[in-house]
């Protein structure tokens, strides 16, 4: 079997020598080479290209995002993002994402040590799902999202007290998404098609803690639907998105008429938390037939059992097709198992929300 070749870009030698250690421990991949900025990379990679990147993104020179667009433009090829663990870090590693970067894997400032043993599965597990990943699809699907309408500040504010939680009438209706590879941009497209008046929606995407609170404020400033990171106790309401916090499950409840989500620490379950499966299996018992489930692209299983559930429980449930996954992994584990009802292109998944009743 062909091995992935892959290319380490770190201005730390230190880290540089951490990943190369990881990945090498690995029988199919192979480290072509490391550089400690885009520039010495750039001039590496004229006589042997990698089938994946690392890339860290404060780096000298030339940073990492200018780097991205650059070979993305060029030479569209898989990276992985290894950012710190920081505020900053997260809102830069957001342009990463959303400039066709597949993943990101988070490293410390200190501790070395707790990074090899925390972080190491997942970072052969990037590489791996980065050297499947269809870059067709990531650049497309990177421009495909539509641009925010200009709108007045007082219509905003009109579109956004429509669907706040205070004031919005309560729903039957729960749409249940979980993505991974690939997601944050397919996510980023289905959500600003969506007008602000639709069904209550929680996501789940494979994602680091403090990420998905920066990914959450990206979305909400770009769609018409409010989008946060949930908080536990927060209760579902049409026009609202909630995003579950990485490094925590999220759960449907029903009390009454009314939808609220758990959020709280666990085991991993499918190597993630959040958790599909988990998301998926909740609403399943709470919501049953009043629920919608989509699956979207991602490497592995995670959500194929709990989309079953939801299919034996009467709700409708999605696939994303393999012709615009960036990793078709998820959806494809998801249809096997037979909880499927329809498999649509990504750009039709927005029509089906608002369909939904």
């Amino acid at each position: 079997m062909k091995k992935i070749r892959v290319m380490v870009i770190d201005d730390s030698a230190l880290m540089r020598q951490v990943i190369c250690k990881i990945l090498e421990q690995e029988p199919g991949i192979e480290i072509i080479g490391t550089a400690a900025d885009p520039i010495i990379a750039l001039d590496m990679m004229k006589n042997a290209w990698p089938d994946v990147i690392t890339l860290d993104i404060e780096m000298p020179r030339m940073d990492g995002i200018t780097f991205l667009k650059k070979i993305m433009r060029e030479h569209p090829t898989p990276v992985v993002v290894c950012s710190s663990f920081t505020e900053k870090g997260a809102e830069i590693t957001m342009d990463a994402l959303a400039s066709g970067a597949v993943s990101i894997i988070t490293k410390p400032k200190t501790g070395i040590r707790q990074f090899i043993l925390d972080a190491a599965d997942d970072l052969v597990t990037a590489v791996h799902a980065a050297a499947r990943a269809n870059m067709h699809n990531i650049n497309a699907t990177a421009k495909a999202a539509p641009l925010p309408p200009r709108l007045a500040a007082d219509a905003m504010r009109a579109t956004r007290t429509a669907a706040s939680p205070a004031l919005a009438k309560t729903t039957e209706g729960i749409v249940a998404m979980g993505t991974s590879t690939g997601g944050t941009q397919a996510l980023e497209v289905v959500l600003c098609m969506l007008p602000a008046e639709c069904p209550g929606i929680l996501v789940v995407q494979h994602m680091p803690e403090k990420f998905t609170e920066m990914f959450a404020a990206r979305l909400n400033s770009r769609c018409q639907v409010e989008v946060r990171e949930a908080c536990d106790g927060d209760r579902v309401t049409p026009g609202l998105v909630l995003i579950a916090p990485g490094g925590k499950h999220m759960l449907l409840r029903r009390s009454g008429n009314q939808y609220t989500v758990t959020v709280s620490d666990g085991p991993l379950v499918n190597r993630h938390k959040p958790s599909v499966d988990v998301l998926f299996h909740s609403v399943a018992k709470a919501a049953g037939k009043n629920a919608l489930g989509i699956i979207m692209t991602g490497m592995g299983d995670d959500g194929a059992r709990g989309l079953y559930e939801m299919h034996q429980a009467g709700a409708k449930t999605i696939a994303q097709d393999q012709a615009t996954c960036v990793v078709y992994g998820m959806p494809k584990e998801a249809v096997k198992l037979g909880g499927v009802d329809k498999t649509l292109p990504l750009e039709m998944i927005a029509n089906e929300i608002l369909a939904f009743k």
